[in-house]
């Protein structure tokens, strides 16, 4: 490295140390606010930590083909460098934490400029890097692949994120696989939100890395400590700084050059050499020294870079000061804590920021121009934005099974495994991946005929020895399968990372996970995260509800539903029948690959063009088939995907209306035929997704607010012409607030039937009974309904 780089580094250093700190002040002292006196945040202290890690890495070290998770906490240290390079505007950093402005955390749906990963449920940016690793690595395998080259994943770690278990199990799942290409740069600052960290993490942080196979590296002193532990009494002073507690370095920091001078003449200064080291210098200048950490100076973090050659997995644990270079630097409550007007100004007189340039790019730099020319040689910024697009990757058409009894769960393996014997494109490109769960939720046909990835193939010991088994245990490079240990956050950082594929690597891969669906819950805020990034996947929730009845209620799920109901970019099904799940794959396939941004359809309302991901809900229980006549009805295959159907239309003369999503169908059958036989024109209503039928209803009623009068969706079109004092009966294996709020589409009293409370073992007849889903409970539900329409009209006589 030359001089001129180094010098460079230390301006864009700085750069980045004021613009951080001012994107905050103004959002907090500045601009106008319309909430009163509310906080508005922003973490000052937290990006200065970052600033020395973020300069030598983006304009030293990165690659184009690198991807980098920021920690959450440094957004403004990210947008501000976008703000340099030109990727970021004025206007949204002025609008930081505001509608419409750069994001409190970097987000690779809201914000304008190059983010690789977003971030902000801490840890889960972490480690989602290794899995885009792993997936890196897969596509490298694929023959139908390009040659994009490989990339490092990296992470910019705040230490108390190493707090979320989900790292953990990262790291012991990138293990099993063997995981290169990765690296994680933890911000060590040794302070969290409440307090500063406890002694001795970093050995066993370095001591848990080391145990997983990684090189582990450790950045504690910067050039100035070095160089000052090679003068006479340095020894002694690095001892002192190694030895010293995490709380007493931090108020040293805070309280400045004197208190140093004075603790260090206390505890070691009596020592001639010592005593000489430090009166040569100045208050401000010991400030600096004890500053020094090795992840606050950009050469030490530049040499660290620089000596890695090779692809084993790699951390980095950067000793910083949160809040370096600024008033609030070492204070415990400087987490949340931000520079007041006056501590502003003077930090803006230090830095030599000239009042009304606050916002220039290169203020205070001497020779902007040969700084702004060194940045546009920055190699990974030279291609520019690094988001890929991938074709799509067209389905085959629906796989229909002509099974007469099976359940949802057995047709979705058996679909799987139909698509596994053509050499369709949509198969090839399929990935599926479990925690553990793989033969028990139907996925092993599909893993028998297309084997599992490894980067090195690995024959199945058992078919070696001849010995019975109904699982072929294969790894290859060739191999469509990863399996995972029983951890759902991984199970979900995967499929994320997999949903990206045609952004991050430009293939693109149609991700396919399996899942306990009560275990749903366990992945819930990767899931979340996933869907956050606009990761396209599939996720099937299997075996479900109370249905999985000897299991116990450890085993059954109960809100899921509302789960699928109420994620934002994911949309749930439940179907009952195989021709309604082949339809739902069918499109499904399609869906996951959509990117338009047009208008919702004005025929359901909802956001098509949009595309997301897709939840299904399967069960075990199996179920005798209605036929295969409607296959080809079309109304029935847009009913099946805009969530509900009539499996038996109501007459005129409708005085009830059963309504169920998922495997009680047979019991709403039955009980519509018991009740026919004194009521009239009984309505059934088949509910593939009362996601998607409550999203269009919603969409609708926000349309005609918005002047589309004509504006209606698939569940009033399908209650329309059901008579106003008709009863509607809901049924569903789940909450039953999954299906009540249908009632007041059109203002239909409602009788809702579901599970509440936490299921126990039993016989499926046993459960339902108990927990009055079975076909008595609603024939019972009816007659009630009935006695009290006698007793209202008696009242109503006398």
């Amino acid at each position: 490295m030359t001089q001129d780089t180094t010098q460079h580094l230390k301006s864009i250093e700085q750069r980045l140390l004021w613009l951080s700190a001012w994107i905050v002040h103004n959002a907090n002292h500045l601009r106008a606010k319309s909430d009163g006196d509310v906080k508005v945040g922003g973490h000052q202290a937290s990006c200065a930590s970052m600033v020395s890690i973020m300069t030598a890495l983006y304009f030293h070290e990165l690659k184009p083909e690198d991807r980098v998770a920021v920690k959450p906490h440094a957004s403004p240290v990210f947008h501000a460098m976008q703000y340099m390079m030109g990727n970021q505007t004025r206007e949204k950093l002025e609008n930081f934490r505001g509608l419409g402005g750069a994001q409190s955390y970097p987000s690779r749906t809201k914000d304008v400029d190059d983010v690789d990963f977003s971030t902000g449920s801490v840890g889960l940016g972490v480690a989602i890097t290794a899995f885009a690793s792993l997936m890196q690595d897969y596509l490298e395998a694929k023959t139908w692949a390009g040659d994009t080259p490989l990339g490092r994943m990296i992470a910019l770690v705040g230490d108390a994120e190493l707090d979320e278990g989900n790292v953990y199990e990262c790291l012991q799942e990138g293990w099993k696989h063997g995981l290169r290409n990765t690296w994680w740069i933890i911000d060590y600052n040794r302070q969290s939100l409440d307090g500063v960290v406890r002694e001795g993490l970093w050995e066993k942080i370095d001591a848990i890395f080391k145990a997983f196979g990684w090189r582990t590296v450790v950045l504690r002193h910067g050039v100035l400590q070095r160089a000052a532990f090679e003068e006479p009494g340095g020894e002694a002073l690095k001892q002192w700084i190694q030895s010293c507690p995490n709380a007493d370095y931090s108020a040293l920091t805070y309280q400045g050059g004197k208190a140093w001078r004075k603790r260090l003449m206390d505890d070691i200064g009596d020592q001639g050499d010592v005593t000489e080291l430090l009166e040569t210098r100045s208050d401000d200048e010991l400030a600096a020294l004890m500053n020094n950490l090795g992840g606050q100076c950009v050469e030490t973090l530049m040499e660290a870079f620089d000596s890695i050659h090779d692809d084993q997995p790699t951390v980095f644990l950067a000793y910083t000061i949160k809040g370096w270079g600024t008033p609030l630097a070492g204070h415990k409550d400087n987490h949340a804590g931000l520079m007041n007007p006056a501590q502003m100004a003077d930090f803006q007189k230090r830095m030599g920021i000239p009042e009304g340039q606050e916002w220039e790019p290169f203020a205070a730099v001497d020779d902007a121009g040969s700084l702004q020319a060194f940045m546009e040689k920055a190699e990974f910024f030279s291609k520019g934005a690094r988001r890929y697009e991938a074709p799509i990757v067209k389905s085959p058409g629906p796989v229909f099974l002509d099974d007469r009894e099976l359940s949802t769960q057995a047709g979705f393996g058996k679909i799987l495994d139909a698509l596994a014997k053509t050499d369709s494109e949509l198969a090839d490109r399929i990935l599926t991946t479990s925690p553990d769960v793989t033969a028990s939720t139907n996925l092993g046909p599909w893993v028998n005929r297309r084997s599992l990835f490894a980067r090195d193939t690995r024959e199945d010991r058992f078919r070696e020895e001849r010995i019975p088994s109904t699982q072929k245990w294969q790894f290859s490079p060739e191999g469509q399968h990863i399996e995972l240990g029983i951890a759902e956050m991984n199970l979900f950082l995967m499929l994320g990372a997999a949903g990206l594929s045609h952004s991050l690597f430009g293939e693109r891969i149609i991700p396919i996970g399996t899942v306990y669906d009560p275990f749903v819950a366990r992945g819930l805020d990767a899931m979340n995260y996933a869907c956050y990034q606009d990761a396209r996947f599939m996720i099937v929730g299997t075996p479900s509800g109370v249905t999985l009845a000897p299991e116990g209620g450890a085993h059954q799920s109960i809100g899921a539903q509302l789960i699928g109901m109420s994620q934002d970019g994911l949309v749930s099904f439940e179907p009952a029948f195989l021709d309604e799940l082949s339809i739902i794959m069918d499109w499904s396939f399609d869906y996951l690959q959509r990117s338009g941004e047009g208008d919702p359809d004005e025929r359901t309302w909802l956001r098509d063009e949009t595309g997301g991901s897709v939840y299904l809900r399967l069960t075990t229980r199996p179920l005798e088939q209605p036929g295969v006549k409607a296959r080809d009805d079309e109304e029935f295959r847009r009913g099946v995907v805009d969530g509900g159907y009539w499996l038996r239309e109501p007459g005129p003369n409708c005085e009830i209306i059963i309504a169920y999503q998922g495997c009680v169908a047979p019991e709403a059958v039955e009980a519509a035929g018991r009740i026919g036989n004194d009521r009239r024109d009984i309505g059934v209503l088949a509910i593939t997704s009362a996601d998607r039928l409550n999203s269009g209803w919603t969409a609708a009623r926000r349309a005609r607010a918005r002047g589309h009068t004509s504006a209606m969706s698939q569940i009033e079109r399908l209650m329309a012409d059901v008579p106003r004092e008709a009863t509607l009966i809901t049924v569903t294996d789940g909450h039953p607030a999954t299906l009540a709020w249908i009632g007041s589409v059109t203002g239909h009293r409602t009788v809702p039937l579901g599970v509440e409370h936490f299921g126990q073992t039993g016989t499926i007849s046993d459960l339902y009974r108990h927990f009055m889903i079975d076909a008595d409970a609603i024939v019972n539900a009816a007659n009630h309904l009935s006695v009290g329409r006698r007793i209202r009209l008696s009242a109503q006589n006398i």
